[in-house]
């Protein structure tokens, strides 16, 4: 297998190194999404690559410990990239971290969106119960404004949340997916793959709304064609005749935070000046292009627009002037007053 692999690389010109073969580092345990997004896109590159792709699971109190190891020692090895996700974008925002997407290139990120389930039995007036954690915040925003509406301040988003939602900590993963499976919950919220998975799968299920993909060059968000017509901006323009920019700064830190977290939803990085950065690029560009590779993981994953390079860069970069002090001021308050959260205050990020 490994010849035939190098052979194909030699065909369609992509150079391989002889000696070692290259690691990802997914901050995460078996069976996690990262995981498995990984293995899904790690088995259809590897052709491409020439070389065999290895998983480093480094799993840890909100996938915070996988990222900093790799700022911190894994980065230096020419043969370790990081692959991250948009829980990784949140806790840069609002926790003390050790990594920083500023010293890293792109290899290619999946331009993702995450999608909020709701049970077809909810009925308008009831509470939503949806499960508690970091990587939630976006849904929690999302949710105050559809209920609550425009042209609140945020002490009254926050009271409005606090009526409106039971906020349940404690889950894992496999308990919030079988809560509301159970129907214990009414609202939930997955990755693409795992929506398909997990929610479209079910006939109790239907879709409630997603965040919409980014447009790095116009610093907006659109539909998603994989569920049109469920954007939250579609939605809530439709609830309340103006746009949902009308909340003001409880969108303005919306926005941040959801960008973060789902711009760079999946995420292949390299330290900078590593020098197989460019093999794996091009490697990423053959998969892209390449017609069953992309069925099997659209089959998968959904049908969503690689950014590869420079073009990933480009979407950090964007992400990076989303970020403002009075941004970061409301989604620290927000998350404390409304979600229990101990977000920090990070002043120096909207210095950048």
């Amino acid at each position: 297998m490994r010849k035939l692999l190098l052979s194909l690389a030699l065909v369609l010109g992509i150079t391989t190194s002889a000696t070692a073969d290259i690691t990802f580092v997914v901050p995460q345990k078996p069976g996690a999404g990262t995981t498995v997004w990984t293995e899904i896109v790690a088995k259809e590159l590897e052709p491409f690559l020439g070389e065999k792709i290895n998983i480093k699971l480094i799993p840890g109190a909100r996938d915070i410990p996988g990222f900093n190891a790799f700022h911190n020692e894994l980065r230096f090895k020419d043969d370790h990239f990081m692959v991250s996700h948009g829980g990784n974008g949140v806790a840069f925002l609002q926790e003390n971290v050790d990594y920083n997407y500023a010293d890293y290139d792109s290899v290619g990120l999946m331009n993702l969106n995450i999608i909020a389930g709701i049970r077809k039995d909810y009925k308008a007036g009831e509470k939503i119960s949806f499960a508690a954690g970091s990587g939630m915040v976006p849904e929690a925003f999302a949710m105050t404004m559809l209920m609550c509406g425009p042209d609140l301040t945020m002490d009254q988003y926050i009271a409005c949340f606090n009526k409106h939602v039971t906020w349940v900590s404690g889950m894992s993963g496999g308990e919030r997916r079988l809560a509301f499976k159970r129907g214990e919950l009414n609202g939930t919220r997955e990755n693409p793959a795992a929506y398909k998975k997990h929610v479209e799968s079910n006939p109790d299920a239907e879709v409630w709304f997603h965040h919409g993909i980014l447009d790095a060059a116009t610093g907006t968000h659109s539909d998603d064609p994989n569920y049109p017509g469920y954007q939250f901006e579609i939605l809530f323009q439709q609830m309340y005749g103006t746009p949902a920019d009308m909340c003001d700064e409880m969108y303005d830190a919306y926005k941040l935070v959801k960008s973060f977290r789902d711009g760079m939803q999946k995420a292949i990085w390299a330290n900078k000046g590593n020098p197989n950065t460019k093999k794996l690029q091009d490697a990423l560009t053959a998969m892209s292009k390449d017609p069953t590779a992309v069925a099997n993981i659209q089959k998968k994953v959904g049908k969503y627009e690689w950014k590869i390079g420079v073009d990933g860069n480009a979407q950090r970069d964007t992400l990076m002037t989303f970020v403002t002090q009075e941004a970061l001021t409301n989604l620290v308050k927000f998350n404390t007053e409304a979600l229990g959260l101990n977000s920090v205050l990070k002043t120096k990020l909207a210095m950048r």
